[in-house]
């Protein structure tokens, strides 16, 4: 599989991706957010990205198939299921990444790798995801959490595919190629490589979202903004302390 870098802002790594993904049926849901309010839950040393002075915060439901390590096969027991994450937007040194709050997927395995090599807080949870007439309908519930970090909406896309234009805000929310984590105070950047995002327009009817339900964090109640991708192929490097 080639994939071009020439779009990235900056070069990809010299050494090997190290990690090979397929996301399907992506939908980014995004809030406005006063900085204010997602400050505490940011390691210092990051500064909060903003698009015209105003930050926001995104909820991501899709499903990921593929997975495997360079050199490797496709991972018989962990290589297909749903995830939903939660992200708010950063930067460091030049290079504007995603910070996550939270991680949710189906797979015991993927939460124990990516918790103990990626220092991301992934969680277990049980999922229900089906698709019929271009419509998906997706379900999530953290088994941890006694009810509390769900997620029930049925979405689809409402155009034809484009690519974001540099400089808008469609491409600042998600034209992203690296992630940061942090551990026992140090910070880590994973470098993150795919094709411009093939977006399309979206609706959605989100029946009930407490995904971003952390202390001191409210959703806006506001219509959100979004945008469906049908399907990216995603290579990752592993992770270097900045």
């Amino acid at each position: 599989m080639i994939i071009s870098s020439e779009h990235r802002p900056w070069p990809v790594p010299k050494k090997n991706w190290r990690m090979k993904q397929i996301w399907h049926d992506l939908l980014f849901i995004h809030w406005p957010l006063p900085i204010s309010m997602i400050r505490p839950f940011i390691p210092k040393r990051l500064e909060i990205d903003t698009f015209e002075k105003q930050t926001w915060i995104g909820v991501v439901p899709f499903h990921m198939s593929g997975i495997r390590m360079r050199g490797l096969p496709v991972m018989p027991i962990a290589s297909r299921f749903p995830e939903i994450n939660v992200r708010v937007y950063v930067t460091l040194d030049g290079k504007p990444g995603v910070y996550f709050f939270s991680l949710d997927a189906e797979s015991w395995l993927a939460v124990k790798v990516a918790r103990t090599f990626y220092h991301l807080p992934y969680y277990l949870a049980n999922f229900e995801v089906t698709e019929k007439e271009n419509r998906i309908s997706y379900q999530s519930q953290r088994t941890s959490s006694n009810g509390r970090f769900c997620f029930q909406a049925e979405y689809g896309p409402t155009s034809d595919v484009f690519q974001a234009k540099k400089g808008s805000l469609d491409y600042w929310l998600t034209e992203r190629y690296c992630l940061y984590a942090n551990n026992k105070n140090s910070l880590y950047r994973c470098e993150i490589l795919h094709e411009p995002w093939p977006l399309q327009k979206a609706d959605a009817n989100i029946i009930r979202n407490t995904m971003a339900d952390l202390d001191g964090i409210r959703l806006p109640d506001i219509k959100p903004i979004y945008h469906f991708s049908k399907k990216i192929e995603v290579l990752t490097w592993g992770l270097e302390k900045v």
